[in-house]
């Protein structure tokens, strides 16, 4: 490719209203290696004064009192009645707004990591947890203590108490944690938040933020029956993020979800970087405990930054991230001139994402994996297939009732030598013997083993990966739900 074909020459000054391109930039042959060792994914634990926990468990009880995160009458209604008597807290900081289908909890890491390598004071929301809901609210970079986040319900509990006295539905278990979340950000105060949509975008709680940075991560198909049926119809609703002036970040979508983002866009007067065009993956190299890539920003090349997280969309979402920073900075229009490098590398180099893909034990090695649809288990089957080198695979997989656990099966088919099924102690898990059956159609019976109890089919996973021998490579991976995935490693002794 000679200079003037690089797509990216004319990057800043080209026009935004063209047809979106979403071709992926395929990576590019130098080789690049590095050794590294992948951060310890932190988690937080269970109070160990018995007093602190006591407290936090009845705060956990009283939330769990309110509509759970499945149940929604979509409106922002009440968030921004709550956000009116508590002042609007969320004006109080600039803030980056990020939706999608899959890939928005590791995005938003890395958006932390980067923003806090330059000196920002950051606070995250993210949904949902992996075992403690203080996960949830993360200042500096870390979860909230226990102690932060009961004194945080505390205070703002006597205005949600007005809000449900006001409204036809109490405030839910969701918009009292995003009450809990931006309330705590502007007591830190915080130089900039970065927030994760629930679900959706128009009607979700979280939208009664300005983000001045717009991200949407890949579109495919999830909640559908709250969302819509194709790509494009989800687009609408998640589109409702993109506000007056904003910058959109978009990640490689499909051409119908594009089209209504674009749209949206152009609605708002919101200025649009799309991967692919604006931005991109140049170049990425399996490494150790991660991989090594070359990304291209709004701003210029960034060489050699590593990543310690497996995966190409592992990359796609650092792009993302990259691009996202440096539009909030101004990149590509108040400045020309690049983020700092050095600064960058140390960023990503720090980023952990607990639960996707990471390795809770050796011999034989077992990884956990949140995926919990069939774009998600897709990604998850591709990155296993780079990272590791696996003989033979054990598939544990525990899903909710909700989700297409059919095409979550079929995807990992393919890597599965076998699969013990089993469920989680969530509500909203399918019965174990429903998921198998369903799996036998997918599997073969021979390929199928039930064990409705977590640690029943944890055990037997590691005992068929076993069967392989000490140097054989045999491996387990955890997959299927978040809440199957975070009670897995409370088990394996994470946490």
């Amino acid at each position: 490719m000679s200079d003037s074909d690089d797509p990216f020459d004319e990057i800043i000054s080209a026009e935004t209203d063209r047809d979106p391109d979403l071709a992926v930039i395929e990576a590019g042959s130098r080789t690049l290696r590095t050794q590294g060792t992948p951060p310890e994914a932190q988690v937080p634990t269970r109070p160990e004064d018995p007093e602190l926990d006591k407290a936090l468990r009845d705060v956990e009880a009283e939330l769990a009192t309110r509509w759970g995160e499945t149940k929604l009458e979509p409106s922002v209604s009440r968030i921004a009645a709550l956000m009116d008597v508590l002042g609007e807290p969320q004006r109080s900081y600039p803030s980056i707004h990020i939706t999608g289908t899959n890939g928005k909890t590791s995005t938003a890491r890395m958006i932390e990591a980067l923003l806090g390598a330059f000196e920002l004071r950051t606070g995250r929301y993210t949904s949902p947890h992996v075992q403690s809901v203080t996960e949830r609210i993360s200042l500096d970079g870390a979860p909230i203590s226990a102690e932060r986040f009961i004194e945080t319900y505390e205070d703002i509990k006597p205005y949600v108490e007005m809000v449900d006295a006001r409204q036809e539905y109490r405030l839910s278990f969701f918009e009292v944690l995003t009450g809990m979340a931006y309330a705590a950000f502007a007591d830190a105060p915080v130089d900039v938040a970065v927030v994760e949509v629930g679900m959706g975008g128009t009607w979700d709680a979280t939208n009664v933020i300005d983000g001045d940075v717009a991200v949407v991560t890949p579109i495919d198909l999830d909640h559908t029956d709250r969302l819509g049926e194709t790509p494009g119809e989800i687009a609408k609703e998640k589109a409702g993020i993109v506000k007056q002036d904003a910058t959109v970040i978009l990640a490689q979508q499909p051409v119908d979800a594009a089209q209504v983002l674009l749209k949206k866009a152009v609605e708002v007067d919101a200025t649009v970087a799309r991967e692919g065009l604006e931005f991109g993956v140049v170049a990425r190299q399996v490494a150790v405990g991660g991989q090594l890539l070359t990304l291209r920003g709004l701003g210029g090349e960034y060489e050699e930054v590593y990543l310690p997280l497996h995966g190409p969309y592992q990359a796609h979402n650092a792009a993302v991230a990259l691009a996202a920073v440096e539009a909030f900075f101004g990149v590509g229009s108040q400045r020309p001139e690049p983020l700092d490098i050095d600064t960058v590398r140390k960023a990503f180099a720090a980023v952990s994402s607990p639960g996707r893909l990471e390795v809770v034990r050796r011999s034989p090695t077992v990884v956990l994996d949140a995926a919990h649809n069939p774009a998600g288990a897709r990604a998850t089957a591709e990155a296993v297939g780079e990272a590791f080198d696996f003989s033979r695979l054990i598939g544990v997989v525990g899903a909710s009732g909700d989700k297409n656990v059919r095409g979550l099966l079929e995807a990992f088919e393919p890597i599965f030598a076998e699969v013990v099924i089993t469920q989680n102690s969530s509500h909203r898990a399918m019965d174990a013997d429903e998921l198998a059956a369903i799996a036998v159609e997918v599997f073969g019976e021979e390929r199928v083993q039930v064990e409705p109890r977590l640690p029943d089919a944890l055990e037997a996973a590691i005992t068929l990966a076993e069967e392989e021998g000490e140097f054989a490579g045999g491996g387990v991976l955890v997959t299927g739900s978040v809440i199957t995935v975070g009670e897995a490693r409370l088990l394996l002794g994470r946490g």
